[in-house]
């Protein structure tokens, strides 16, 4: 059986959405990020990403991480597009062209879009996105995602999705990637191909069925 660990309030959320499109039965091990804890190695804290238990599965001490039989492979994007070869179907590639398609827009999501839509997703983690510091690091990403999200808008013209005609993984990894962005509103309204794209992913029944489980996670620990 499929182990994921990690929380659904990390980019584990990616994973578990996937392991939802694919129907797929799966344990869940509960990881929290250490920065979530005051002690993540005082006696009695919970599983962490500094606990010797869990470095023993990443010694990187990131989440997610899976487990799939002997196969021990971590980062969540790649997870994903394991996943997708592994199981088939429509969220995998079925030409060797479609499958570079899908790997090239996952390593330009990674490298392009979640350096700068991270950054705006931490600065409300902190609560400071009212602040001066916070105001001007928010609009310093929006400024950093300008061209890739134009690119974004030129390849969905005319088209419901990245690669092919239907949804796929790379629609998968780019939305949660993306998903750190979406509290600037005036960034999705000026790339409407982009918002309607995203609508589309997040109306899936995986991808609320995630939402849901992410919910009822706790905020504070």
């Amino acid at each position: 059986m499929l182990t994921i660990y990690g929380v659904y309030r990390s980019r584990a959320s990616r994973v578990y959405w996937m392991a939802e499109e694919l129907g797929l039965e799966f344990r869940s091990v509960p990881v929290l990020q250490a920065r979530r804890l005051a002690d993540p190695l005082a006696a009695g804290a919970p599983l962490n990403t500094h606990s010797a238990e869990f470095a023993a599965v990443n010694p990187m001490g990131q989440i997610p991480s899976i487990a799939d039989g002997d196969l021990v492979m971590h980062e969540s994007l790649a997870i994903n597009l394991y996943l997708a070869r592994k199981h088939g179907g429509p969220l995998s590639g079925q030409t060797v062209e479609e499958d570079g398609l899908l790997t090239m827009w996952t390593v330009w999501a990674a490298s392009q879009v979640e350096p700068h839509s991270v950054r705006i997703v931490l600065t409300y983690d902190n609560g400071l996105e009212n602040s001066a510091e916070g105001k001007e690091t928010i609009a310093a990403a929006c400024y950093g995602l300008r061209r890739p999200l134009a690119a974004l808008e030129s390849q969905l013209a005319g088209r419901s999705w990245i690669v092919g005609d239907r949804f796929t993984v790379a629609d998968l990894n780019i939305a949660e990637v993306l998903r750190y962005a979406q509290s600037e509103a005036a960034l999705l309204d000026a790339h409407p191909n982009v918002k309607a794209w995203i609508e589309r992913c997040q109306s899936r029944p995986a991808y609320k069925r995630m939402q849901e489980t992410r919910g009822k996670e706790p905020i504070e620990v």
